[in-house]
């Protein structure tokens, strides 16, 4: 825990979903609100078929999903929510000409359904 998705328009070329993954892990390490930061799980998916609206002109997104344990007042939430919309603003160069919207979204997981174990396999 936490879960991050990160989606984006494949009319972002120049976007490096690696590098902006590692930011907004480092971004949520700072936060404080996670214990280890090998907890942290994030991806990346580009979205080839997509429509921004109803207007013809070309437009683009990035959403960013962060799906936490219940139990966190909505402050704290909205202050996780500012700090990975700035990684976000400061991560990439922008094609001129090109409307793009930023969104994040923070979403509680029911802590007493959520169930997790981990291991190290032995190897075959």
């Amino acid at each position: 825990m936490p879960h991050l998705h990160l989606e984006y328009t494949d009319n972002l070329p120049q976007l490096n979903a690696d590098s902006i993954l590692q930011r907004l892990n480092h971004a949520l390490v700072a936060s404080g609100q996670f214990g280890n930061e090998a907890d942290i799980k994030s991806r990346a998916v580009k979205l080839e078929c997509f429509r921004v609206g109803t207007r013809p002109e070309e437009r683009a997104f990035i959403h960013v999903k962060l799906a936490i344990l219940s139990g966190r007042s909505p402050e704290v939430k909205k202050q996780v929510s500012e700090s990975l919309l700035a990684v976000l603003t400061e991560s990439l160069q922008w094609p001129e000409a090109l409307e793009i919207q930023l969104c994040v979204e923070v979403l509680d997981i029911d802590r007493d359904s959520y169930t997790k174990t981990s291991f190290i396999g032995s190897g075959a």
